[in-house]
């Protein structure tokens, strides 16, 4: 089976949230290909959930290509809820687990998902391997205002690749390098362990 280009689309998620009403972000790690049916199950019981998805052309045969909408991160849906509702998410038809650590689910920081629901437009982004390392930058204009991430360069202009570290994925996302401003905070963070390590 071959690909060809990718072309982003829609995002799958509710009304937006506010955390005062004791309600988290949560990576929901769920069945290969099951996402889109976690997706209604969370939709009919009207918990909040966030599933981006994109297009990409896939040619069956010779003769057929097919488009499908894909998840931007395969096996991961967010979803939004507070303590109580966490056994009926994972009730969910294909549902895992809550990604977390030491057996506690870790809610999702901020600064990494808010900017990701409000800011992705149908067109501007697709995925991309996750990286570790590279050019540290903060993005200051535009609805992704607030996001960090690691700069990259294309022929046809400029991407940001975000990272969402608790669920090991990442997305290129085109921006303008005009909204770029070097994140100094990091890139010190980074040779400081660098340099300790060293040591």
């Amino acid at each position: 089976m071959e690909t060809s280009s990718r072309n982003p689309v829609t995002i799958a998620s509710l009304a937006p949230s506010s955390n005062l009403d004791g309600k988290l972000w949560f990576a929901l790690y769920t069945r290969t290909h099951h996402e889109k049916r976690v997706a209604m199950y969370l939709a009919e019981r009207e918990i909040e959930h966030f599933l981006p998805l994109y297009q990409e052309q896939h040619q069956w045969s010779h003769y057929r290509k097919v488009t499908v909408d894909l998840p931007l991160f395969p096996n991961y849906i967010f979803v939004n809820v507070a303590r109580q509702q966490r056994i009926q998410t994972l009730e969910a038809p294909g549902a895992v687990s809550l990604v977390g650590q030491r057996n506690a689910p870790t809610p999702l920081p901020a600064l990494e998902i808010e900017p990701l629901r409000n800011g992705l437009l149908p067109g501007t982004y697709q995925p991309h391997r996750y990286l570790a390392a590279g050019t540290q930058v903060r993005i200051e204009r535009g609805p992704l205002a607030g996001a960090h991430g690691i700069v990259l360069r294309t022929k046809s202009g400029c991407r940001v690749v975000l990272s969402l570290d608790l669920i090991m994925r990442s997305m290129a996302v085109e921006v303008d390098a005009s909204d770029l401003e070097p994140d100094v905070a990091a890139s010190e963070l980074s040779q400081d362990v660098e340099t300790h390590w060293r040591q």
